[in-house]
């Protein structure tokens, strides 16, 4: 009896001591009274975050200081009521790299035509606008995330579209230029694998009322710190891919040979945003466990934290000491895919993860 008791004591103190880790590998940093969509940081520190569009925030891109939400990159452009000529209408993805915040506009609000938008936070003045009409950018496109590569100047967006047609978009900021590539192609389009949270299906109500399960196409992208590789893959898919970015910017190679260069890299759970280190290790929201997982360089996927706190984890992004920040943002329980009905509550999260190693502020 002695020794059970030595044994069950033991085991137990292991348990604790598992699960302690597995909750220690983040802290929330800030609890917020609108749903963030994507969260970015500057190399001087700032953090700056979009506000989703499902639940309608008056504020599309705010800046998180003082314990407060400040517009960015002031009121008049970040409020979707504005006149402003250049203002902005419906922003997700956002990033930082070499004093620019680049903000992507997917102008479904308004049903306005979207662009990539570039703020110079050193001058606080706008740096560059590029707009991308059809067909870079179908009407049913939903520009969603995306990467900035420093040493070819170009940024790659991910756009899940209406299914069939998911693609890349190829934005040279030398040019201004954009294309779409990879259109249809298998690394972007959706698996046939429904996302179910605590039990309870992602549905979205059209407007006869009839509820369909979505299966949405590529959304998470990164590109690692050498501008090498560009990782992507469906949010509804289990398999992330990657491409050499030196391929994606070579305008003389056709849809045939870019597709014939995409590499399957590995397994990866259903997810939304990701990030990728120094040492390439991704990380990514495992959305159907409540969880936020690695995928290591041996192209191996692990759980690094599990908790209820983790409901929908979205956008990671480095900060300049090396931290690795991340939202919370619960869109399972927005009513665009809860059927119509919203039951999202206050607060939602800005984390605060513990890397393996340290990345690139802004990315």
């Amino acid at each position: 009896m002695k020794t059970l008791s030595k044994l069950t004591a033991l085991s137990l103190l292991l348990l604790f001591a598992v699960g302690a880790h597995a909750t220690s590998n983040f802290d929330i940093l800030a609890e917020l009274d609108s749903g963030p969509g994507n969260v970015t940081a500057t190399d001087d520190g700032r953090i700056i975050l979009s506000l989703h569009q499902f639940y309608q925030p008056k504020f599309t891109v705010v800046e998180y200081k003082n314990n407060a939400l400040t517009p960015f990159p002031n009121k008049e452009l970040a409020d979707v009521d504005s006149k402003a000529a250049m203002k902005l209408d419906s922003v997700l993805g956002i990033r930082s790299a070499n004093g620019i915040v680049w903000m992507l506009d997917n102008g479904m609000r308004s049903g306005v035509t979207p662009k990539l938008v570039g703020w110079d936070i050193k001058a606080d003045k706008l740096h560059q606008v590029i707009m991308l009409p059809p067909p870079i950018a179908p009407k049913d496109a939903f520009v969603n995330d995306f990467a900035v590569d420093t040493r070819h100047n170009h940024i790659f967006i991910s756009d899940p579209a209406g299914g069939a047609n998911a693609g890349l978009i190829v934005v040279n900021l030398n040019t201004g230029k954009a294309r779409r590539v990879l259109e249809g192609h298998s690394s972007v389009i959706s698996e046939n694998v429904d996302l179910i949270i605590d039990k309870v299906p992602i549905q979205v109500k059209d407007k006869s009322g009839k509820l369909t399960r979505p299966h949405i196409g590529v959304n998470p992208i990164t590109e690692d710190l050498n501008n090498e590789w560009v990782y992507f893959g469906p949010m509804h898919g289990l398999s992330l891919y990657r491409i050499k970015a030196d391929d994606l910017v070579n305008e003389k190679l056709d849809d045939k040979v870019l597709a014939s260069r995409v590499e399957r890299y590995s397994d990866k759970p259903i997810s939304d945003g990701i990030t990728i280190d120094k040492d390439n290790n991704i990380y990514l929201g495992e959305l159907a466990e409540n969880a936020i997982g690695v995928i290591s360089e041996d192209r191996k996927y692990k759980q690094l934290a599990q908790s209820p706190d983790l409901s929908w984890v979205d956008s990671f992004c480095f900060g300049p000491a090396g931290q690795l920040y991340a939202v919370v943002n619960r869109l399972h329980q927005s009513a665009m895919l809860n059927g119509g009905v919203l039951s999202a509550k206050p607060p939602f999260y800005i984390l605060r993860v513990n890397p393996v190693t340290s990345g690139l502020p802004g990315r």
